[in-house]
């Protein structure tokens, strides 16, 4: 099968601070991902100043805050995001961002992104899909808390201007952390049979076993959050992987990758050395003398070495006259 890509999703898990972002860089190409993305927003586009936080963000980040204030703490700037370009082109990673908003998905074209990535919470701003659908980029759809009449009128929208091979649609859910019960992975087949194009995960549980479960049904593409410290303050931070485990579900991934194999049943290599080892011949079941004939009473299958005749070939042998004498346990 093609490589999954990997997107090891940094998200705001920077809270704000230049070097932490760097870091999460780093530790994204450690670990092995293909990808690190981020979030780039401007507060006052993304929220109205009276925006409540979602239930998990009241608990992961100050009370006192609303959402406004909460995500003008984690700004990038348009500085910054040279920076991080730059670093992780240094290291051989790709960089991504998820645009929130007009300005953002403007800022983000100026700065060459190779891709676009839709969150879940933008797939019915029809202003910001418009706008990144002209772009004429490969888009990653994110899909939590859509129905799919609604991911369907977010591909009209790019049907004009983006090919169907350019998109990759992610199957999410948007709790943080999501309940396992809520993941509903199946869903993510049948997005890929409902609109054709390449099909991943968005992943918000507790960690690795759904990522590399949904690479076991044929995703291409897997997103997951990670954080240098899961006990940093922060909204995301507890749902995130820290670095060795974000390794793990990346080792895990390529490993099903080998494991999934071509799909044609036959004899890996491997385990051809061990036919002769491991199958039965036929032979002697006692003592059997020239001109006796072979019957149920006096042959029956065993390990040998070298290997006899085929079992399979055992009606052949039924009823036919030994040509020799045969010890018990000899080759037929």
């Amino acid at each position: 099968m093609k490589k999954v890509y990997i997107i090891a999703e940094a998200g705001v898990n920077h809270n704000g601070n230049l070097d932490t972002a760097k870091a999460l860089i780093d530790e994204a190409y450690k670990a092995g991902a293909d990808a690190v993305k981020f979030q780039t927003f401007k507060a006052k586009n993304l929220a109205s100043k009276t925006a409540q936080k979602a239930a998990y963000q009241k608990q992961t980040t100050n009370a006192n805050q609303n959402q406004y204030q909460m995500l003008k703490q984690l700004e990038l700037s348009y500085n910054d995001h040279i920076q991080l370009i730059s670093h992780a082109k240094s290291l051989g990673i790709d960089f991504l961002s998820t645009a929130f908003d007009i300005d953002s998905a403007n800022e983000l074209f100026s700065l060459n992104l190779k891709a676009f990535k839709i969150p879940s919470g933008e797939i019915t701003n029809l202003p910001l899909l418009r706008t990144i659908a002209k772009f004429q980029k490969p888009i990653i759809l994110s899909t939590g808390m859509a129905t799919m009449d609604e991911i369907a009128a977010a591909m009209r929208v790019f049907k004009d201007y983006i090919k169907l091979e350019d998109i990759t649609i992610l199957h999410a859910n948007t709790e943080y952390p999501t309940p396992f019960c809520d993941v509903n992975l199946l869903a993510m087949n049948s997005i890929a049979k409902e609109f054709g194009v390449k099909f991943g995960y968005s992943d918000h549980t507790l960690g690795i076993a759904v990522p590399i479960a949904a690479v076991a049904l044929g995703a291409t593409m897997i997103e997951k959050h990670f954080t240098l410290d899961k006990n940093q303050p922060g909204p995301d931070h507890k749902a995130s992987l820290e670095p060795d485990e974000l390794k793990a579900m990346v080792e895990g991934i390529r490993a099903i990758e080998l494991a999934l194999g071509d799909g044609i049943k036959r004899p890996s290599p491997s385990e051809i050395k061990n036919i002769n080892i491991a199958r039965k011949s036929i032979v002697a079941k006692c003592d059997i003398a020239k001109g006796e004939i072979f019957t149920e009473q006096n042959i029956t299958t065993k390990r040998t070495t070298p290997p006899g005749i085929n079992p399979m070939r055992w009606d052949e042998i039924i009823g036919t006259i030994a040509q020799k004498d045969y010890k018990e346990d000899e080759i037929i």
